[in-house]
């Protein structure tokens, strides 16, 4: 109860002393909130490969994502605010070909630091443009199984290196540093609630892919990379000041 307090006591104060740095012609908002969107990676690569493989292509529309973010607005500099945000999300196709049970499963995942800056002459609601800095990973799960599996098969099939295995899974991934531009648009209502709509393009800087526990994968598609689009809504709760 103590701490709930104390946060309280700290949120208010904050909102106070920035208010009286920045004056009430600027943007003020403090806010955490739920944040559930749709990305559209690059599957160029990918999709050529999961044919023969024998599943569908993933398609082009994108995939349904999950995500927070947080932000306060600072006093340094009028209609500038900080925080962060996170999103993740998958998706997986299955089939069936030569006897053998196919699936393939693509995950995506980004978060890191958010600068914006909100556009000071719209009124009541603040249209924002900045970029986050952080960290991402896209990773590719490949499974062929065939028959029932028992407990000495599957160590015989990792034991026994001549043996023909039926049963594979491979785990291809991709951890990279991203500078994502962003544009958001936050509605508030009665204050204490604002909904919002916004997007970006996640830009990857890292090509260097993974397989299994770490291993180094070459040969990668020069058409293959972990660049995004995302879409965003989502409802923050907090103080909101436009």
């Amino acid at each position: 109860m103590k701490k709930f307090i104390f946060v309280i006591t700290f949120c208010f104060t904050t909102i106070n002393y920035s208010q009286d740095e920045m004056g009430w012609d600027a943007k003020f908002a403090i806010g955490i909130g739920y944040t559930p969107g749709w990305i559209i990676p690059n599957y160029n690569g990918i999709n050529e490969k999961l044919t023969n493989f024998g599943v569908e292509k993933f398609s082009s529309a994108g995939l349904f994502v999950t995500g927070q973010a947080g932000y306060i607005s600072i006093a340094v500099i009028k209609n500038v605010r900080i925080g962060g945000m996170g999103l993740s999300g998958s998706i997986s196709h299955s089939g069936s070909k030569d006897g053998f049970y196919k699936e393939a499963k693509y995950s995506t995942s980004m978060g890191g630091l958010t600068i914006e800056y909100s556009i000071p002459f719209i009124k009541n609601v603040a249209v924002s443009f900045g970029a986050m800095f952080g960290l991402g990973n896209t990773t590719l799960e490949l499974y062929q199984n065939k028959g029932t599996l028992d407990w000495n098969s599957a160590w015989d099939e990792v034991t026994n290196p001549d043996e023909k295995t039926q049963n594979i899974n491979r785990k291809l991934s991709n951890s990279f540093f991203t500078i994502t531009p962003t544009l958001n648009i936050d509605i508030p209502f009665y204050r204490f609630f604002a909904f919002r709509v916004g997007g970006g393009y996640m830009l990857a800087l890292g090509k260097n892919w993974k397989a299994d526990n770490n291993q180094a994968l070459n040969g990668i598609p020069s058409n293959l990379n972990s660049n995004a689009l995302f879409l965003q809504a989502g409802i923050f709760i907090g103080y909101f000041n436009y």
